[in-house]
């Protein structure tokens, strides 16, 4: 029996073994669009099945990395910016399930040091915020000003690579490198990981942290 979604649910494709917000059904297919917007593509419906938190995690983070890189490119003019809530850590809204996952994943990344999982869950719950509640929720008196940023890369932060192994038919190996501050120390993952099980798919990601510099 093909299991009937609700529009927006998050569910993966193994034939694209891609993460996609369900949209609707068209004919005989389950039209699904990429995390964070994009082109749509049919899918078959009786192959899907729920996004696990990870999955959709790490679907939310390649969005996020996306747009980030995409305004790398340009500058932010005559914004209003709350330079405060910036540096503020996001907080849930009341009553939303995202926000509270994403808060508790924050909580859990801070309960071992995981710097980077703690950014990621930030950047996810400020996106989502932003998009379901028509901004960040308030926080007591703030102060705008209007004035120009620019988007640049930050320098005292090192960037990191990983690779995940996506070999498999229907569902994937998840064999992972973990985060890697060279990408040599991924491609040497990959060729170990690649004698050990003859898997040869990989997804690879990197990410960096950005900052806003007042543009003079």
């Amino acid at each position: 029996m093909v299991e009937r979604w609700e529009p927006g649910t998050l569910v993966y494709d193994p034939r694209t073994r891609e993460v996609g917000e369900y949209r609707d059904r068209l004919g005989p297919y389950a039209m699904l669009r990429p995390v964070g917007g994009g082109r749509e593509w049919q899918a078959d419906p009786a192959r899907l099945r729920a996004a696990t938190a990870e999955e959709r995690l790490s679907a939310g983070v390649r969005a996020a990395n996306d747009r980030s890189r995409e305004g790398r490119e340009g500058t932010v003019t005559g914004s209003c910016f709350d330079e405060g809530a910036a540096r503020r850590p996001p907080e849930p809204v009341s009553g939303c399930a995202t926000c509270a996952e994403l808060a508790t994943r924050r909580e859990e990344a801070r309960a071992v040091f995981d710097g980077s999982a703690e950014t990621d869950a930030n950047v996810l719950l400020r996106q989502h915020q932003r998009r379901e509640h028509g901004g960040l929720p308030p926080a007591g008196r703030r102060i705008f000003r209007y004035v120009p940023y620019s988007i640049v890369q930050d320098a005292s932060a090192q960037p990191e690579y990983e690779a995940r192994c996506v070999s498999g038919d229907e569902a994937d190996c998840g064999a992972a490198s973990g985060p890697c501050q060279d990408p040599a120390d991924v491609e040497e993952w990959q060729r170990r990981h690649t004698q050990e099980t003859r898997h040869l798919r990989y997804r690879r990601s990197f990410a960096d942290y950005a900052v806003l510099e007042r543009t003079v």
